[in-house]
């Protein structure tokens, strides 16, 4: 897979800085989350690839044949697809960390790269994430740091299963953190306060551990 394989922004960061994946929501685009990644971690190089799937024109990540209803066998698509993207990219900046932040469809394709590759991202945030499926990783060595946030009235992200999601998260030994805020799928200022923390610590400069 080559760095140019989904359209995308790119503002590299250099060798020896963190480097901060982006994925929109389903009707977003690649510039959907700049002014929030801007605010969370400024310090942070960002690729943020542009889904390759339209939904009556809407921008996505992988195919669905209902709400909430995923095509299982064109995630397992995106998702190789994706890895092979994010891997180019680490491989072509040399950063720090690798980090990545998902709203939504976004949160959902995150999520399945870290369950088929544990090793690929230092830490990431799962904004709104929805997983109707038991994660099962590809190893048991999982190094990803995960903070999950939610609305406790999201009509598309039910509260029972991001509650089944990090609980799932949890047996498998991934360091989790889970920050609710009272609304429904929109972001509050809570979980974008929560993310900046979360991604406070690789604000520093050096060579990424091989």
């Amino acid at each position: 897979m080559t760095v140019d394989a989904y359209r995308h922004f790119l503002a590299p960061a250099g060798p020896g800085r963190s480097l901060l994946f982006l994925f929109h929501g389903t009707g977003g685009d690649e510039r959907q989350l700049l002014p929030l990644a801007r605010e969370i971690a400024p310090w942070a190089g960002i690729v943020a690839p542009l889904g390759d799937v339209s939904e009556y024109g809407a921008p996505r990540f992988f195919r669905r044949t209902g709400e909430g209803v995923y095509d299982m066998d064109d995630l397992a698509r995106a998702s190789e697809k994706m890895a092979g993207f994010i891997r180019a990219h680490v491989a072509a900046e040399k950063p720090s960390a690798v980090l990545g932040l998902g709203y939504s469809n976004g949160a959902n394709i995150l999520a399945t790269v870290i369950f088929g590759d544990p090793s690929l991202f230092d830490a990431a945030t799962l904004m709104h994430p929805l997983i109707p499926f038991e994660p099962r990783f590809a190893s048991g060595d999982v190094k990803t740091r995960l903070l999950v946030t939610a609305g406790r009235r999201d009509p598309i992200c039910p509260p029972q299963l991001t509650n089944r999601l990090v609980a799932h998260l949890e047996a498998a030994g991934v360091p989790t953190e889970l920050v609710w805020h009272e609304g429904g799928h929109e972001l509050r200022p809570n979980e974008i306060d929560a993310s900046k923390d979360f991604f406070a610590a690789y604000a520093g400069s050096g060579d990424r551990e091989k």
